[in-house]
């Protein structure tokens, strides 16, 4: 009996690996992320952009003033940025 759940288990491990990587940013977002930020004189981690609710998230951007959180929506504009 322990076989089956494991092999389902490992079934399910499967299928939901490639769910989640459609869930990151592709490498021309993330160009295009950076290239906006580095205009704006900041900079940040790429691993640290996250893709939530059809926009991007952006943790720990250092700019020339401060660090901040910073929301994108699909077109890449700011709709919320966040003093640490």
């Amino acid at each position: 009996m322990f076989k089956p759940v494991a092999a389902a288990a490992f079934g399910l491990a499967v299928l939901a690996g490639p769910a989640l990587a459609d869930d990151d940013p592709t490498e021309e977002q993330v160009s295009q992320i950076m290239e906006m930020l580095a205009g704006m004189e900041c900079e940040m981690d790429p691993g640290d952009i996250e893709m939530e609710d059809g926009g991007f998230e952006l943790d720990d951007v250092y700019c020339a003033d401060g660090q901040y959180d910073i929301d994108l929506d699909a077109n890449m504009q700011i709709t919320n940025k966040r003093a640490e």
